[in-house]
């Protein structure tokens, strides 16, 4: 590990020396990408120092304890080793989790879109309150939410809804929500008391860049419409939504959340790019489905992720066999204890995989 550890330094103090460079600071791409490279790696140089700075000081008191003739000396370089022990202890669990290799896409922002499936007018309330889950769970992170495009229904669910959530990290955390979500509850619609199960399914895309995703613009196809749903005769007189169609996938994308035509095509067009990547991403992992496997939970829409109980005030994640009965305070968007473990066992597993 030690020679990993003087590796990640030397390419750190690498790119210190190329910010310095003249012709880098004249490049605002380049510079703006070893920026950010550098603010990335720093948190873990500052371990390595650290760590470092720890085995220097183990050395240094292990030889006072054996040479010197100092018996207060050598209690107190007996005692410090011991602390310095705990601590290098600490530092050894963290830091190969540090040197797994980072997902490039978890610093991305994030395109989510909640479908309600299985259970029809239940599914749609449940999806409506997921979204609203995750909204408040963005507002803890600090993440800014913005809507796409929504099918409500007329009992306020949610049929489907499309939304970008912008903010640091938002992808490394969000990632491990793609999938099935049951719920388990007695409808309000249901005389008889009888518990209904019903399904949303969730998915999860990194925002692609331009430079991530190729799109021919001559492959769109781009029509314009007049907005549904609260707004007044601004909505229904003006062509201000937005539908493009992609022709080599088939893959379609409307927005009419904005009032100018302009911005509804530029959030239109961010969506068409996370979905043009994912269905690509999808592709791939399929030839390395084996692969997947490993992971926690494949990513794939149709696996079962979780199960919210309302009867039991329960909430179960399958992937971990993780059980909270906290399921008002996660229906609230108090949805860290979950995530962190998720991103726990993930960490677990590749390095596992790395031994």
């Amino acid at each position: 590990m030690l020679d990993k550890l003087q590796a990640v330094e030397e390419h750190f103090a690498e790119i210190e020396a190329r910010l310095g460079d003249p012709s880098i600071v004249a490049d605002v791409t380049k510079f703006t990408a070893l920026t950010r490279e550098l603010a990335a790696l720093e948190p873990l140089v500052n371990k390595i120092r650290e760590y470092k700075k720890i085995l220097a000081q183990l050395d240094e008191d292990k030889f006072l304890l054996e040479t010197s003739t100092d018996e207060d000396l050598k209690l107190l370089a007996s005692d410090e080793i011991s602390e310095l022990k705990k601590s290098k202890a600490v530092l050894d669990e963290e830091l190969p989790i540090l040197l797994l290799p980072k997902d490039p896409d978890d610093d991305k922002n994030v395109i989510m879109e909640i479908r309600g499936g299985v259970g029809g007018d239940e599914a749609a309330l449940f999806a409506g309150e997921m979204f609203r889950m995750y909204t408040r769970y963005a507002e803890r992170q600090g993440w800014r939410v913005d809507v796409v495009d929504m099918n409500a229904t007329s009992i306020g669910g949610i049929k489907e809804i499309s939304f970008t959530v912008d903010g640091a990290g938002a992808v490394g955390k969000l990632k491990y929500e793609s999938g099935t979500h049951r719920v388990q509850r007695v409808p309000v619609t249901e005389s008889g008391g009888r518990i209904h199960t019903s399904a949303v399914t969730v998915a999860v895309m990194p925002e692609a860049a331009e430079v991530d995703v190729t799109i021919n613009p001559a492959d769109l196809r781009i029509d314009t419409y007049c907005a549904s749903g609260a707004g007044g005769q601004y909505v229904n007189r003006t062509e201000t939504a937005i539908r493009i169609t992609h022709m080599p996938t088939g893959i379609v994308v409307q927005c009419q959340d904005e009032k100018s035509q302009l911005k509804n095509k530029e959030k239109a067009l961010r969506v068409l790019r996370a979905r043009v990547k994912d269905l690509a991403v999808r592709e791939q992992n399929a030839a390395i489905a084996a692969d997947r496997k490993s992971q926690v939970g494949t990513g794939d829409r149709s696996e079962r992720i979780r199960t919210y109980n309302f009867p039991q005030g329960r909430v179960t994640d399958h992937r971990i066999g993780l059980t909270l009965y906290k399921l008002d305070a996660i229906l609230n968007g108090e949805l860290d204890e979950i995530i962190n473990a998720l991103i726990t066992a993930d960490r677990t597993k590749k390095l596992s995989a790395t031994k």
